[in-house]
């Protein structure tokens, strides 16, 4: 997979979160997008996973052959603090609902990402009542379990505890290989092993 920008900006109202940014993001690399909190990050991201239009340049996706936007969340599993799960829905219910639309990681079932989240007495347990560390878990677990080519991640840290963080670099060591992975983050634990970085200052 490839996403490759041409001079792409984004703004709101009359000021410019960022502009003039040109770059590839190439299957096999993992980019990591750097900046204070509300710096742009999330909403470079949101351009990157098709869910905002540029406000100037162009961005194009392609596998084999080009991709149109609309169809690119068929290739992307994200995961970020800000999106929210079906509080009503059990552990197991959730993870149900979750691969009716995306296909599991290979090697992996529902059985296994239960097991992956260390969470076995809890697969029957509402979303409800988990705690943010173990909501936070779920979305990453889901995120990187899912047989898709580009993973987006956003503060994929937030609410972990150490072992939390522990937890999060050993998924991504057994989940990213061959992938497309993009982070936003400035906490460095959660970039680390991203072999490239863009830093969203250069493009004020």
């Amino acid at each position: 997979m490839k996403i490759a920008l041409n001079n792409v900006g984004r703004r709101f109202n009359k000021e410019w979160i960022f502009r003039n940014l040109s770059t590839e993001f190439t299957s096999g690399n993992s980019y990591a997008i750097l900046g204070p909190n509300g710096s742009g990050k999330s909403t470079l991201l949101s351009v990157l996973t098709g869910s905002l239009t540029p406000s100037e340049g162009e961005i194009s996706f392609s596998d084999i052959e080009n991709v149109p936007v609309e169809n690119i969340y068929k290739y992307i599993s994200l995961a970020a603090p800000y999106l929210e799960l079906v509080e009503t829905f059990t552990l197991k219910e959730i993870i149900d609902f979750h691969f009716k639309f995306k296909s599991f990681a290979v090697g992996v079932d529902a059985k296994s990402l239960v097991s992956i989240l260390g969470l076995e007495k809890s697969s029957n347990k509402e979303i409800k009542y988990f705690s943010s560390g173990m909501k936070q878990r779920t979305k990453l677990a889901l995120a990187c379990c899912s047989n898709s080519p580009i993973l987006f991640l956003d503060e994929p840290t937030s609410n972990l505890d150490v072992q939390g963080i522990n937890w999060y670099l050993e998924l991504i060591e057994k989940f990213t290989k061959n992938r497309l992975t993009i982070v936003g983050s400035n906490q460095i634990q959660e970039y680390n092993f991203c072999n490239k970085q863009i830093q969203i200052s250069d493009f004020k």
